[in-house]
C-alpha cells in the first residue's frame, strides 16, 4: 500500500473523531484502511506536524485567539470585510454554534489530535512516540483552552463501531501533565524548533500549569492559583532557562523575520515553513492589515484598537515602531505599529484609493462608512515581510518562545511562587523591557505584567488567553459591551453535537 494512499485515508478519517459512527461507516468500507505493517510511521508524524499550520492562518484558531481580545478588530469598510458579519460577531462577543471559523477551527485541531493519537496505534519507535504524544498533547492544549471538553479515542479504536467518550476539561489538563512528563525522557534534549523536545514539552508544561486554575474551575471566571502550580512553573521554566539553549534577542524581530529559525536565538517550538517550497498561510499577517497601494499591495482589513494601542508607554521601545533594513527600504513599511502617513520606498507620501493621504488612524469602529473608512485603525505588522519566496514564505511562525517563558515565571511568581535564581517579577519584567529598548519600570505587579505579556507577544494567538487568565476578557471596550460569562468557551459546532451524543453543549449555548 502507498503511504500516499495511508495519508490520503488518514486525512479523512480524522474527522471521525468528532463525528458518529453511523455517519461514517459506509464511507469507511469504500475507504483505504492501513494495516500496521504497512505503514511509514514517520510520514503520518510528518502530517501531524504539518496540522500546525492552521495555527498561521487568519480564518482558523488565530481568529479566535485574537479577534475575540482587544488586540485585534476586523472592522467592515464600506463593502470591504462584511463576510455576513463573521468578524464583527467575534469582536463584540455574539458568536454562536454556527459560526464558520469555529468551526473550521474545531476541525483543524481535531484534525491534529486525530493524527498524533493514531500514530500510536502503528508500533512508532520510543522517539516517535514521545514525538506524537507530544503533539497530542498539543492539539488537546488548544482544545482545552477554548472549548473545554475533548473528545478522545484510544489509538487505532473502530471509528465505525464508537462514538468518541468526552474527557472534562478538568481530567484533560491532567491528562495533558501526566503525558508530557511522562514522555520527557524520551524526548530529545535539543531540537530543530519545529520539531518537539524537552524545552518545547517543559513549556507547555509551564502554560498548563499556568492556566490549571482557570481550566479547572467550573465557570472560567473567578480562578484560584494555587502556590504549587505556580512553583511547577517555575520549576519548568528554570529548567529551559538553565539548559543555556536559549537568550532573548538584541533584534526582538529576528523572531518573526524570513529564516527566523537560523537567527533567533528564542525560537522553543514553531510551525515550519519553507520558503518558495512549502508553507502555511504567516503572510496573512501582513497582508490582512496592509492597505491596496502598499508594497506589498494589501487586503486593508485587520487593525488594533487604540484602548490597545495607547497602552504603550514608551517610544523607544522597539515592539511598538522599528524600521528594519530588510523590510522598510524595500517597500516603506515599518514593523510594528503603523499609524500617521505612509510612504513607500523612496520616501513618497501614499494616498489611498480616492487620493486622499494614506495616514492610518488609530480611532476606528466596526462599522466604517465615512470617506477616512479605508485608513481607520492602527495597522499592525509583527512578521517582518518576506519580499523574496512570493506566497510561500520563509517565516516560520512561533507557538512557544523564551520571551514567553521568563515572562510566565514572572506571573507566577507574582501569583505566590516562590523565586528563585535571584530573580523577581520585576527583575524579568525589567530584562525584557530594557532589550526591548524601553526603560526600566521596578514593577512586578500583575498588572504590569499583563501589560507586558501584551507588548512583547501582541498578534501572536496569546491574548485571548491571557485576558481570561487576568479577568479582563469580558470587560467593555471600543464598541464591544460587557460579554455574558459563558463567553470564556466557544460552542461546539451544531454539526458535532448531532454526530457524537456523548458531546455535550457548553452553557449558554
Amino acid at each position: 500500500m502507498k503511504v500516499f494512499k495511508i495519508i490520503g485515508a488518514l486525512s479523512f478519517l480524522s474527522f471521525a473523531l468528532f463525528l458518529s459512527s453511523c455517519e461514517l461507516e459506509e464511507k469507511i468500507k469504500d475507504g483505504v484502511v492501513p494495516e500496521a505493517g504497512n505503514v511509514d510511521v514517520q510520514a503520518l508524524l510528518d502530517d501531524a506536524y504539518l496540522t500546525l499550520q492552521q495555527f498561521q492562518t487568519q480564518d482558523n484558531i488565530w481568529a479566535l485567539q485574537q479577534h475575540t481580545s482587544d488586540e485585534t478588530m476586523g472592522p467592515t469598510r464600506g463593502t470591504d470585510w462584511d463576510d455576513n458579519g463573521i468578524w464583527r460577531s467575534l469582536h463584540d462577543h455574539t458568536w454562536d454554534a454556527e459560526h464558520n471559523y469555529i468551526r473550521a477551527s474545531w476541525n483543524s485541531m481535531g484534525r491534529g489530535l486525530y493524527l498524533s493519537n493514531n500514530i500510536l496505534a502503528f508500533s512508532p519507535s520510543a522517539a516517535q512516540e514521545a514525538e506524537a504524544r507530544f503533539l497530542r498533547a498539543f492539539f488537546m492544549y488548544s482544545i482545552v483552552d477554548h472549548w473545554g471538553g475533548v473528545p478522545m479515542r484510544e489509538p487505532g479504536e473502530d471509528i465505525a463501531s464508537t462514538d468518541p467518550t468526552i474527557m472534562s476539561s478538568t481530567d484533560a489538563t491532567l491528562f495533558i501533565i501526566s503525558e508530557l512528563e511522562s514522555i520527557m525522557g524520551s524526548l530529545p534534549d535539543e531540537a530543530e524548533a519545529h520539531l518537539a523536545s524537552k524545552n518545547a514539552a517543559r513549556a507547555l508544561l509551564a502554560k498548563v500549569y499556568l492556566n490549571k486554575g482557570v481550566w479547572t474551575d467550573p465557570d472560567r471566571i473567578d480562578p484560584a492559583f494555587d502556590a504549587g502550580d505556580m512553583n511547577k512553573v517555575i520549576e519548568y521554566c528554570d529548567a529551559i532557562m538553565d539548559s543555556g539553549q536559549y537568550e532573548l534577542d538584541d533584534d526582538y524581530y529576528d523572531n518573526f523575520r524570513p529564516k527566523n529559525d537560523e537567527v533567533s536565538s528564542e525560537l522553543i517550538f514553531t510551525s515550519k515553513n519553507q520558503g518558495g517550497i512549502q508553507a502555511g498561510n504567516v503572510r496573512s499577517r501582513w497582508f490582512c492589515t496592509l492597505h491596496y497601494n502598499q508594497n506589498p499591495s494589501g487586503w486593508n482589513g485587520f487593525c488594533t484598537i487604540a484602548d490597545f494601542y495607547d497602552k504603550f508607554d514608551d517610544p523607544n521601545d522597539v515592539r511598538w515602531r522599528s524600521e528594519p533594513a530588510d523590510q522598510t527600504p524595500v517597500g516603506g513599511i515599518p514593523v510594528g505599529f503603523l499609524e500617521g502617513q505612509m510612504f513607500d520606498q523612496d520616501g513618497n507620501a501614499l494616498e489611498d484609493r480616492k487620493g486622499n493621504p494614506l495616514a492610518f488612524d488609530k480611532n476606528v469602529a466596526i462599522f466604517e462608512t465615512g470617506d477616512n473608512l479605508e485608513v481607520t485603525g492602527v495597522r499592525v505588522v509583527k512578521y517582518v515581510i518576506d519580499y523574496e519566496s512570493g506566497d510561500n514564505v520563509d517565516n516560520d511562525y512561533v507557538l512557544l518562545r523564551y520571551a514567553d517563558v521568563l515572562l510566565m515565571k514572572a506571573e507566577a511568581i507574582a501569583r505566590g511562587g516562590s523565586a528563585t535564581g535571584g530573580q523577581t517579577a520585576a527583575s524579568i519584567v525589567d530584562d525584557i523591557r530594557t532589550i526591548r529598548g524601553a526603560s526600566a519600570k521596578g514593577d512586578g505587579s500583575l498588572d504590569a505584567i499583563y501589560n507586558e505579556r501584551g507588548f512583547e507577544f501582541y498578534w501572536e494567538g496569546l491574548r485571548r488567553q491571557d485576558m481570561i487568565r487576568f479577568g479582563t476578557f469580558l470587560d467593555a471596550y471600543n464598541e464591544k459591551p460587557a460579554s455574558e460569562a459563558h463567553r470564556v468557551l466557544f460552542p461546539y459546532p451544531e454539526i458535532e453535537l448531532s454526530a457524537n451524543p456523548n458531546l455535550k453543549q457548553n452553557p449558554g449555548y
